[in-house]
């Protein structure tokens, strides 16, 4: 993969954009992940020798895309991982899903992932609490789908396909939790905004993009606005 969108760069982080169906971090597929694909990116554009060190701060699931960002000093990496712990670092995700959402809410739930891979809702409270907030953006009534804007609190292992699917309200292309038993099209899920305070210089900087084009739901609707607003 040498067609990695950057965002932005400087010598303390990098904010690239993730395709839908990469990994985030190599797994024992090993299958192309964004680490190294970021990690390659450096050592050609500038000629490094060696190692190159990328700190990978937070994941997106591999049918998800969207905005990441990775550190490239170690003390960057420090910095943005606590501030992700604290949940300073500014997430949204833009998303479809069947039937008619409430205007605007927050879902709290106790997740725990199986032996399988699989994450479910559970009313042990020893599980990880989890939660998010979302707002309706638009309905199509004709194919009974909601597009929401989704604010990520906690970032648990299929947390936003887990809490919408345990409501009877599962994300479009979603084969795993939903309604799409054989998935031909992306995943209706998108990290389209990030904002953080940047680990050096401390100003706040914030990104936002949504697909060029998608073949699953996102077509549906008119997203122009998230970018603008």
């Amino acid at each position: 993969m040498n067609n990695l969108e950057v965002l932005y760069e400087d010598n303390h982080v990098i904010v690239v954009l993730k395709p839908a169906n990469v990994l985030s971090q190599a797994d024992d597929t090993g299958d192309i992940d964004m680490l190294n694909i970021v990690k390659e990116y450096i050592k050609v554009k500038y000629n490094k020798p060696g190692n190159v060190y990328i700190g990978l701060v937070h994941r997106l699931d591999r049918p998800v895309g969207g905005i990441m960002v990775f550190a490239r000093t170690s003390k960057a990496a420090a910095r943005l991982s606590l501030e992700i712990k604290k949940h300073n670092v500014k997430k949204k995700y833009v998303a479809v899903v069947y039937g008619l959402v409430k205007e605007k809410d927050t879902l709290i739930d106790y997740l725990k992932k199986l032996d399988n891979g699989n994450t479910v809702v559970t009313d042990d409270k020893n599980a990880q609490e989890s939660e998010l907030s979302y707002c309706l953006l638009d309905y199509n009534k004709r194919k009974n789908i909601s597009l929401v804007e989704i604010n990520l609190k906690t970032g648990r292992h299929h947390q936003i396909r887990v809490q919408f699917a345990s409501r009877n309200h599962p994300l479009v292309g979603d084969s795993r939790y939903g309604y799409d038993a054989k998935r031909t099209n992306e995943l209706a899920l998108f990290a389209y905004s990030l904002e953080f305070v940047h680990p050096i210089t401390k100003k706040v900087i914030s990104f936002r993009r949504l697909p060029d084009s998608f073949s699953n739901g996102f077509k549906e609707f008119d997203m122009s606005s998230l970018i603008k607003g």
